[in-house]
């Protein structure tokens, strides 16, 4: 059985290029964790959000495993790093139009070859213990698909 890519990607490019032919400014929603680079005083439980538009970002690029580019924040050029699978949504400020995601955690190789035992672990762990409330922010991904509208 081959494994196919994602098409998450592809339709991040394909939004922000739909922002941008609109006049519109495109933005994202990230979850943020170990794996994420971002200023950290701009994370709010676990999220952040991020314009991506040509004026805000420099050296934009949002390739099949990752988004990256340099950005100004209070005066403060910063290199930022985002899983592709760590986007929630992306929009246009403007109108507020665009497509949420299901967040899929990074994972590094070694992580993915430990994989199959960490996640059994993690299965009976989650069988056994209470999830956090959605309130107490959990540190855990927010699933299911959001759209932005």
């Amino acid at each position: 059985m081959t494994t196919t890519t994602s098409t998450k990607p592809y339709l991040l490019r394909a939004l922000y290029e739909w922002c941008l032919d609109n006049n519109q400014t495109p933005h994202i929603v990230a979850w943020v964790n170990e794996h994420t680079r971002v200023p950290m005083q701009y994370v709010r439980d676990n999220e952040i959000v991020l314009n991506i538009g040509t004026i805000a970002s420099h050296a934009l690029t949002i390739d099949n495993e990752w988004i990256h580019f340099s950005a100004r924040f209070g005066g403060v050029a910063h290199e930022i790093w985002i899983p592709v699978g760590h986007v929630i949504s992306i929009f246009a400020r403007e109108s507020g139009e665009g497509m949420g995601f299901e967040v899929e955690p990074y994972q590094t190789e070694s992580e993915k070859k430990g994989g199959d035992a960490l996640h059994l672990v993690e299965k009976e762990q989650q069988e056994t213990e209470p999830a956090d409330p959605p309130e107490k922010g959990g540190g855990k991904p927010k699933k299911g698909l959001k759209l932005v509208k």
